[in-house]
């Protein structure tokens, strides 16, 4: 069927509106994408947006029923990056992924499962407690188990802006608009753009469009500057999951970009406020502690002194994932990704295609 006459509005600018809009555009369709911040202002601009098998390390992904849809998103995610990692300009980086763990993998039912699920779909998986030494990692923690595999880094303003201007040469209008009020049949984006349909990636926005429960689990990055020289020594990320049975956060990772290392991190839900520092937050410093306290080769590097500390809010939700389809409406949501936007975009944009598809196949002509 052809669809080059289908107009659709996707809403927001980040990776999910990004790489929806992508893939509904390389699938023929027309596409409008209206947005209230631009893809450099969104949570989407400053993740670390290291590449992880569900469920991440910053957590709250425990509902069953999302987790299950997003290993399939995750996995064919991993295949696109795969792709976009041989494209000059794109940002994106292939490089050694470690986690470690105070216990042995195997005690754990969800990360044996883990471990298990993702041996199939990620590049030169080792399992290998020596990986603690081998890495540098303080060993007066009493980590006992590790493993590693190569997964996709994404430079986020590099890649950000790479897509955005892919999308623009492939013909994709951006409108620049906050949208206010409920998403129904009856909503003006219908007669104003032509629309067909109508994808809600809108994040935390899709609370006030749909009337769902989202909140924000704020996070944040200490951003330190490479130097010039023996840069392989800061290629790899370090990993070690939130242990959400310690009310204090706790989890560690160190990500790796081509001119700067992200340390992170903690995941605060309900938390609005952006504006962290040094010296207004404690937990920035407890970041540092924790990272240099894991990471010793940390205390070698410089911190940056013009962004040192980056903070954002992931869109979460209760029940993580809502991808699906409400055709009364003529609308496809697709948010509540919380921090594991990256690592399932991809799979998430080609199956609100595929929602599409499928219902244009049982349209009367």
């Amino acid at each position: 069927m052809s669809v080059t006459q289908k107009n659709i509005v996707v809403i927001g600018a980040g990776i999910s509106g990004l790489s929806t809009a992508w893939t509904l555009a390389t699938a023929g369709y027309n596409i409008t994408i209206v947005f209230e911040k631009r893809a450099s202002e969104t949570v989407s601009s400053i993740a670390g947006a290291l590449w992880e098998w569900p469920p991440a390390v910053c957590g709250h992904h425990n509902d069953v029923k999302s987790l299950a849809r997003s290993a399939a998103w995750a996995a064919r995610s991993y295949d696109v990056f795969a792709e976009q990692s041989l494209w000059p300009g794109t940002g994106v980086h292939f490089r050694p992924s470690n986690f470690y763990f105070k216990n042995p993998v195997r005690e754990s039912v969800i990360e044996w499962q883990k471990l298990s699920e993702s041996a199939s779909h990620v590049r030169e998986l080792i399992h290998d407690p020596e990986l603690i030494t081998e890495n540098g990692i303080n060993e007066d923690l009493g980590l006992q188990d590790a493993y590693r595999y190569l997964a996709p880094v994404i430079e986020t303003p590099i890649y950000s802006k790479w897509l955005h201007d892919k999308l623009r040469s492939r013909g994709v209008q951006f409108v620049n608009r906050k949208l206010t009020g409920r998403l129904s049949r009856d909503s003006e984006l219908y007669s104003e753009f032509s629309a067909d349909w109508i994808i809600n990636c809108a994040g935390l926005g899709a609370d006030e469009l749909t009337g769902d429960s989202l909140y924000p689990l704020r996070g944040a990055l200490i951003k330190f500057d490479l130097p010039s020289v023996n840069v392989e020594r800061f290629s790899a990320a370090h990993c070690i999951a939130n242990d959400e049975s310690i009310p204090q956060q706790n989890m560690v990772y160190i990500v790796p970009r081509s001119d700067c290392l992200l340390l992170g991190g903690f995941a605060e839900p309900n938390q609005w406020e952006t504006n962290l520092t040094f010296d207004n937050y404690a937990e920035v410093k407890k970041v540092y502690q924790r990272g240099v306290e894991f990471f010793p080769r940390l205390k070698n590097l410089t911190i940056s002194k013009s962004t040192p500390v980056l903070c954002g809010l992931r869109p979460a939700r209760k029940a993580n994932v809502r991808l699906e389809i409400d055709e009364s409406n003529r609308i496809v949501h697709n948010y509540g990704h919380g921090g594991s936007g990256y690592s399932l975009a991809w799979g998430c944009a080609e199956e609100v295609v595929n929602l599409i598809d499928d219902a244009a196949i049982g349209e009367t002509p």
